[in-house]
């Protein structure tokens, strides 16, 4: 079984412990892989993701992340695996490596490179689907786990732009659809204790820009409206590209958003709440926006490209 994997930092010039300046004692029989890893500047590739993988078992065997300096090191049994490195932006470097037992031999240095930039949606309309499309959220129940929960009602799209950042989105949220798969906790949601549903029916995000981030992220920026009171937010958006949905009749583009919301910008003061016994969820929640948009070529006398 391989050891977790481990992160050493840049040790002096002339330390003697190998080209990637890592070292690891070692368990009787067991190998190592060990690499430097930086951007495309050449600079060291901090928090970068590695993953190490059996090729005889497919099991996935050592997960960790490079330090500060740009290097890791894993100890593992002698064998094949499969490596892969990445970084958010950056064109993932694959591998396969046969470790031998014994002490590692001088790592090699790996350069990510930018990413490939997917082709955004053509101008145009693009309708949420709602069969395929989530709204959901996180939040810490008050001294307690977790609470899981979506909204099941829903409207919106988004208006493509020639240029992507003159690009809107509007979402439409029916604020009664909430649920966390408690009944009771629902009610005590959609009651003026909270959303209000009765005099706030909706909540409503319009954006006002995009900002292009590098790879495939961006910064989706707008309002929110909620509860009678709306503010500025940041959506941390990663787009998933777009695709043929089927039948020759449509296309899809996808994309991930998340956002962090604090309740009390929108008068959901938790603790008064909390002093009149109330403990629903903490002061803030983690809201995700898994979407997919349609195109319909018939609606328009000329296909999208």
């Amino acid at each position: 079984m391989a050891l977790a994997l481990l992160r050493r930092r840049r040790p002096k010039r002339g330390s003697g412990a190998g080209a990637t300046g890592v070292s690891l004692p070692l368990p009787p029989g067991a190998g190592a892989i060990s690499r430097e890893v930086v951007d495309p500047m050449g600079q060291p590739m901090g928090g970068a993701d590695v993953t190490v993988t059996a090729l005889a078992t497919h099991r996935v065997v050592a997960r960790g992340t490079t330090d500060p300096y740009g290097y890791f090191l894993a100890a593992l049994p002698p064998a094949q695996y499969s490596l892969m490195i990445a970084a958010e932006g950056l064109h993932p470097h694959r591998e396969t490596v046969d470790v031998v037992a014994g002490p590692a031999a001088p790592g090699e240095q790996i350069w990510l490179q930018p990413a490939r930039r997917l082709e955004l949606p053509s101008p145009g309309t693009w309708l949420f689907d709602p069969p395929h499309t989530a709204i959901r959220f996180i939040a810490k129940h008050v001294g307690m786990a977790h609470v899981h929960g979506r909204f099941e009602r829903f409207e919106g799209g988004i208006q493509i732009a020639p240029d992507m950042a003159d690009s809107r989105v509007h979402v439409r949220i029916d604020a009664s659809s909430i649920t966390t798969g408690n009944r009771t906790r629902d009610d005590h949601l959609r009651s003026g204790d909270f959303l209000d549903v009765e005099r706030f029916p909706h909540i409503d995000f319009h954006s006002t820009r995009f900002a292009y981030r590098g790879g495939s992220r961006w910064t989706l920026q707008g309002a929110l409206t909620m509860h009678g009171v709306s503010r500025s937010v940041a959506l941390d958006t990663t787009y998933l590209g777009t695709v043929n949905g089927g039948y020759g009749e449509e296309l899809r583009c996808a994309a991930l958003a998340k956002a962090e919301l604090h309740r009390e910008d929108y008068t959901l003061n938790w603790r008064s709440m909390l002093a009149r016994g109330i403990a629903v969820v903490g002061p803030t929640v983690q809201l995700e926006l898994d979407i997919q948009a349609m195109y319909r070529t018939h609606d328009t006398p000329t296909p999208p490209r």
